[in-house]
């Protein structure tokens, strides 16, 4: 079963347990109206306006009293209090303003807790949720929650009310009874539940509880098997971790141990929900409505626990394996097991509670008063005034690195306790005699949202502090005079000395347990208004929120986060982004050849922002466009070892997970791969009828017995296929069984089973039995998703696609080409969601969405048209931080998203590509459309829409520029290719230089044949035409060279007359250019006498003639003019051949050429050749172009005559696309070289160098000759004609040799 489909049963399997166990409260609607039958005494208020404005007055539609609540002032620090009696479900809140007044509330927050102190605020998004509120006096505004809270107290803080008028409330809570056993731990108390049976062996299970604690650490469910199989659920920091082991094999071969966490801040006081759900190896682990999905390591599937589970802390036997570890302190409710109700079994004394002192069924209150602050708060507090003691104390806990704690006035001077970069720090400063700065500091990293308590004395001459209670930590110091207290002590902020009221250095966080002068505070009294004052701090309260949990961090992205707001860091994942959202490469070979990148090995992400991880592949793009993934089996590798059954099984590791592969295979074109057996009495697959002794093992982990160069369900070799097989009685040359070595050998092709995993070979074990295997890498071309494409050819057409959901980041891309400037690419009209992409003017796109409750929009424009029927990428992204909206890779805007309204499930309704009817809609092309990692299939939905059609023309309007070189740009159904038969150069782009070496004598030539000729030759207004013979007035050469020797004709141009064109070097190396057109008793000449040219360097060259006048241009030099003579011919007659190299030609020549220059040849490199079309040596070195073209001597291919760029390219290690093909490791940070270390190199070089260059000198001409001695061969797979084949098993091969289709081997009917 697949890890998908196991997962979706996990969810069906879960989601029937808990309707079953939910019907009964689902049957009735959870929606009684729970304030209106409340008592009067059951309402309370800070305070009233008057008689008549009390908080019993605030029930919803009633006009009695003055018709609504209103307190006595109007600010933020005013709230009204509703008991409801017992604990209920709440599901949605009614309010109104106060009947027939200007008062209203507009915006208020809500509180909640089972106890009438120790406040929750409501959270939505991560934060504090602000709801809407009234904009007159009686209208009902109703807001359902997204989640359901269960409390017993609701208290409503007013934020903002009517201008018109003062604060006004009446309100109804609507939900519905709340029934739940709980349970009170002490710490010492376990709950015992004993299975019916000794064992208890699941295949899935289903446990739930609710946990209430202020102790972060602490066991609340534990159980283990004698076979080492456990479940452990724990507090760990005031986080929920999960361990789980459902078996490990013998010696911990395969290692069953499973970890996960989830949570934080869980030591609050509040109530949380677990959820584990567990089918075979596939668990959901929901906290408070997150849920972490994940597989268990191993390959067991049940979970054999023996005897209990114990709830609350260890059993005595656990204790020994899992010593140190302390039980919960704090409350359960609603505890189930597998469908046990273990918290009523409980109550019903049907398990074993007996380590209980005493069982009770009530949640003890909170002792704690938390004060949080934010970045504006102040608590001011009194204490003893001229004391020689000072002594304060606290617990804080917050994510900010700095802030004030507390700060005091002293009698002379000042003290502040506070944080700096997350450590504690006590600023002293006595100005008894003089000024004097103390300061001491302890701790670190204490800005982790973890309770931290604080204790300073000062006293007698020193100061020392203590942190978290570690008396061996303490700090001591010494005060040079006796201080003095002021009396007055600042916690949170203080305001600074000048007459500015702005606090200093702030603190967010929570502050508890405030001790001054040894004395714990009593905040209730400070919230009662009996002792000191504060600032916009919310009492009894702490609204700690961790932003990194959930991380929305993406891809491994490491979440920090201040009190405001969060961060991502990226590095080393491979993806960019506020959220680590954006893939940094490119999702194919396909993509990076369009982006002009030469062969190499380079990181993919075939799925961009989705689940599949970047990996790294070779691409090679001289030819077919590969994309090749490389294994780790050698070449002819000796199959020896065999197992207890006399096999050989061979293990093909290709270093990236099976769905990285098919994330390949999937979108290519074309995929092959090579395998070879060459044997000496070591049979194969035993045909013609035998049991086959060797089979490989492919995707899916199936088998399959036919071998390379034949297809599924024939069971043969390649040689069986042509007929050709060593014995006419063996469809394989090693089934023939021979003393002699043999070998079957060829491609597979059918990617439907590629990769090659693993081979079992049979058939080694006999005396005298060897084999030697190869399997070759994976080859795929292509990339059907980049040119999955339609057209729309009406305005009124669209694509409609099923709705598709994203929760906190959606990404989309994809390329347009259009000409009308005006149109809607993309949108959907959701309920209440909206999503919307189009063209305006021409120049602009525009991006607009919903995000809660809020419209954006984005727009990027563009200094070059957007209709200028060329391909346009747009990408779009929106997340939890930013929308982003990106143009052609370079124009972009970024906008803040709002920090509310990110996390509701947005389910989109049906998306369209195009426009709806009625809008403008979209004339042009769109292709590789992409959403949140999902390619679309334009081309399927457009052959069955009117006004689309798949596929898309005109892609050379916006790619022939990538056709270099004279390559000619050819349309495909699926993309382009360019045509580089009439250019010197070769590769995708015709970018590749094409060269050759040529040593003594070797020489080319390329003969202009009268029946074609002019066709070669190009442009017809360059020739004229005389019997079909080619006369140019115009042309143009070009070459690149590199040489040590001198003289030697570099290009001669003959003809049926007596006229010539030849580029020579001189005896001293120097260029010469010499035209014989006739009219002219001498050659025309042009010397370059500037230079030596045989230096070893590469030189270019281009030569233009039109008519008299002729340009030269060398390297980069500035070009050059000359004029042929007034007495000379302007027409070059009767062209007949190139030689190259040297001069091999009957009839009349020029002797000087002959005497000076034809001997003993040219030796060097000549490269990228060109007359006008005709390129002679890429004809001479290609053996496919039919060309008459002729070799005397001897021709290596090489390019070491191309001229150098003149603009050096990127080097791999500053290219973010291209890694070094040595590097093994998922590591995308550049190294550097020391500057001393270089300089240090080029000292030791530069002295060698000069010891040894007269040396090198000597000897470097036979080191080239050694180096180009050896041509190299090249292969090539052409597929023959069905009528070559004799029979019906090569007719199907040769007809389709990609094997497209998924056929069934053991099917004999065949779809081709």
């Amino acid at each position: 079963m697949s890890t998908l489909a196991a997962m979706l049963l996990l969810l069906v399997t879960c989601f029937t347990i808990s309707t079953s166990e939910g019907a009964s409260s689902a049957s009735r609607k959870c929606e009684d109206s729970l304030v209106t039958p409340l008592p009067n005494k059951f309402f309370h208020g800070s305070s009233e306006y008057g008689r008549g404005y009390g908080a019993a007055f605030a029930k919803l539609n009633r006009i009695q009293g003055a018709g609504g609540w209103s307190p006595l002032d109007t600010d933020r620090y005013q709230w009204l209090q509703v008991d409801l009696g017992s604990r209920k479900q709440v599901v949605s809140i009614a309010t109104q303003g106060r009947h027939r007044s200007s008062d209203w509330t507009s915006q208020y927050r809500l509180l909640y807790s089972d106890t009438p102190n120790n406040w929750r605020p409501y959270l939505k998004d991560g934060n504090i949720w602000t709801f809407k509120g009234n904009n007159n006096s009686d209208n009902v505004v109703r807001e359902d929650l997204q989640h359901a809270i269960v409390a017993r107290y609701i208290r409503f803080i007013p934020l903002h009310w009517s201008q018109k008028g003062r604060i006004g409330l009446r309100l109804e809570l609507y939900g519905c009874s709340h029934w739940a056993d709980v349970i009170s731990f002490d710490g010492h108390s376990i709950i015992s539940y004993r299975f019916r049976s000794k064992k208890m062996k699941t295949l899935k299970d289903v446990i739930s509880l609710k946990l209430k604690t202020t102790a972060r650490d602490g066991v609340l469910l534990y159980g283990e098997g004698q076979q080492g199989d456990y479940i452990l659920l724990e507090l760990r920091r005031a986080t929920m971790k999960l361990s789980i082991n459902l078996g490990s094999s013998q010696y911990n071969l395969i290692q069953g141990h499973t970890s996960v966490t989830s949570g934080s801040l869980l030591d609050d006081g509040h109530w949380h929900s677990v959820v584990i759900e567990r089918y075979r190896r596939n668990i959901n682990f929901t906290l408070d409505h997150h849920t972490h999905q994940f597989r268990t390591n191993g390959e067991f599937e049940h979970l054999d626990l023996d005897y209990e589970l114990t709830f609350g802390g260890l059993s005595e036997s656990a204790k020994m394996s899992f010593g140190g570890k302390e039980n919960f302190v704090g409350c359960m409710e609603g505890i189930t097991y597998n469908g046990d109700n273990i918290t009523n079994l409980v109550r019903r004394k049907k398990v074993d509670t007996s380590s209980f002192r005493n069982l009770t069924f009530t949640c003890a209150e909170s002792s704690s008063f938390p004060v949080y602050f934010n970045s504006t708060s102040l608590l001011r507090l009194p204490g003893q005034r001229d004391s020689d003691v000072l002594s304060v104390s606290l617990s804080f806990r917050t994510w900010n690195p700095s802030g004030v704690l507390m700060f005091t006035q002293l009698a002379k001077g000042w003290l502040e306790l506070g944080l700096i970069d997350g450590k504690v720090t006590v600023y002293i400063n006595v100005t008894q005699k003089r000024s004097t700065h103390i300061d001491i500091s302890s701790g670190l990293g204490l800005n982790d949202g973890q309770w931290h308590s604080v204790h300073l004395n000062a006293l007698d001459n020193y100061a020392m502090l203590t942190v978290d209670g570690d008396e061996a930590s303490t700090v001591r110091t010494a005060i040079p005079a006796q201080i003095k207290t002021g009396g007055t002590y600042y916690f949170g902020g203080y305001v600074s000395h000048t007459d500015s009221r702005s606090l200093q250095r702030s603190f967010q966080g929570c502050i508890q347990m405030i001790h001054i002068d040894d004395h714990l505070v009593d905040l209730q009294a400070l919230e009662e208004g009996h002792i000191g004052t504060f600032e916009n701090v919310s009492l009894d309260m702490c609204a700690i929120i961790d932003r990194c949990v959930p991380n929305h961090c993406e891809h491994g992205g490491k979440c920090s986060q201040t009190w405001d707001t969060f961060s991502c860091n990226c590095s080393g994942t491979g993806y960019s982004g506020a959220t680590c959202h954006t893939s940094l490469f490119q999702q194919s070979c396909e993509e990076y050849k369009h982006q002009g990148k030469s062969s190499g090995s380079f990181w993919i992400d075939p799925d961009g922002s989705g689940t599949i991880s970047p990996f790294r592949i070779h691409c090679d793009m001289t030819a077919m466009d590969w994309t090749i993934l490389r294994n780790n089996l050698s070449p002819e590798m000796s199959v020896s070892a065999v197992d207890k059954d006399g096999k050989a099984v061979i293990q093909i590791n290709y270093n990236i997970t099976e769905e990285q592969v098919l994330s390949v295979t999937s979108r290519a074109e074309r995929c092959e791969q090579y395998v070879a057996y060459t044997c000496r009495m070591s049979r194969l697959l035993n045909s013609p009828d035998g049991s086959p002794f060797t089979w490989w093992v492919g995707r899916d982990n199936k088998r399959h017995f036919y071998w390379g160069g034949s297809g599924p369900g024939i069971q043969k070799c390649a040689c069986g296929i042509e007929n050709n097989c060593t014995s006419s009685k063996h469809y394989c040359n090693c089934d023939a069984d021979l003393r002699t070595w043999k070998e079957d050998a060829g491609l597979l092709v059918y990617k439907d089973h590629l990769p090659v995993n693993k081979v079992v070979v049979g058939d080694t074990s006999r005396a005298g039995s060897e084999g030697k295997l190869t399997v070759g890498p994976l080859k795929c071309k292509g990339d059907r998703n980049f040119w999955n494409a339609a057209s729309f050819t009406s305005p009124a057409s669209s694509l409609h696609f099923k709705s598709f959901r994203s929760e906190t980041s959606t990404d989309i891309s994809f390329y347009f080409k259009t000409s009308s400037n005006h149109g809607v690419l993309l949108e959907n009209l959701g309920a209440s969601n909206f999503l919307h992409i189009e063209i305006r003017g021409g120049s602009m796109v525009l991006l607009s969405f919903d995000f809660g409750r809020n419209r954006m929009e984005l727009t990027v424009h563009s200094p070059k048209p957007l209709n200028d029927d060329q391909w346009h990428r747009v990408e779009a992204e929106k997340n939890i931080k930013e929308a982003v909206l990106q143009l052609d890779g370079q124009y972009r805007e970024v906008k803040a998203t709002p920090p509310l309204g990110h996390t509701e499930l947005e389910f989109y309704s049906d998306l369209y590509i195009g426009a709806l009817s009625g809008q403008r809609g979209f004339l042009g092309c769109m292709r590789a459309l992409k959403i949140n990692g999902i390619f679309f299939n334009l081309e399927e939905r457009a052959k069955v829409t009117p006004g689309v059609k798949p596929g898309c023309q005109g892609h050379c309007s916006s790619y022939n520029m990538h056709c270099r070189n004279g390559g000619k740009c050819v349309e495909q159904y699926n993309g382009y290719s360019c045509d580089c038969s009439l250019s010197a150069y070769d590769g995708p782009f015709c970018t590749d230089d094409v060269g050759g070496y040529f040593e003594a004598g070797t020489l080319v030539r390329y003969d202009f044949l009268t029946d074609h000729g002019a066709s070669l030759l190009g442009d017809p207004r360059s020739f004229s035409d005389v019997g079909n013979l080619v006369n140019l007035t115009q042309e143009e050469l070009v070459f690149s060279f590199s040489t040590y020797s001198a003289p030697s004709i570099l290009v001669y141009i003959s003809s049926r007359s007596q006229d010539y064109m030849a580029v020579v070097l001189r005896h001293n190396g120097s260029l010469q250019v010499r035209y014989s057109l006739g009219g002219l008793a001498e050659p025309y000449t042009i010397d370059i006498d500037h230079r030596n040219m045989a230096n070893g360097q590469p030189h270019s060259v281009n030569i233009t003639r039109n008519l008299r006048k002729i340009q030269l241009q060398l390297d980069h030099y500035t070009t050059s003019t000359y004029m042929l003579p007034k007495a000379s011919e302007t027409q070059f007659n009767l062209v007949k051949s190139i030689f190259l190299g040297k001069v091999f030609e009957t009839g009349q020549i020029d002797p000087i050429l002959i005497e000076r220059y034809n001997s003993p040849g040219f030796v060097g490199c000549l490269s990228r050749v060109q007359l006008n079309n005709v390129a002679p040596l890429k004809a001479a070195l290609r053996s496919g172009m039919k060309a008459p073209v002729s070799i005397l001597g001897i021709l290596v291919q090489s390019n070491c005559g191309a001229s150098p760029l003149t603009i050096p390219p990127i080097q791999p290690a500053n290219d973010i696309w291209q890694i070094d093909a040595g590097s093994a490791l998922f590591s995308f940070k550049d190294e550097k070289i020391g500057a001393d270390a270089v300089h240090h190199n080029l000292a030791v070089i530069g002295g060698t160098i000069s010891l040894v260059i007269l040396s090198v000198l000597c000897i470097l001409v036979f080191v080239i000759r050694h180096m180009f001695r050896h041509k190299g061969s090249y292969h090539t797979n052409e597929a023959k004609g069905a009528e070559s084949a004799n029979c019906a098993d090569a007719a199907i091969i040769v007809n389709d040799p990609a094997f497209t289709e998924t056929i069934d081997e053991s099917k004999k009917e065949w779809f081709i």
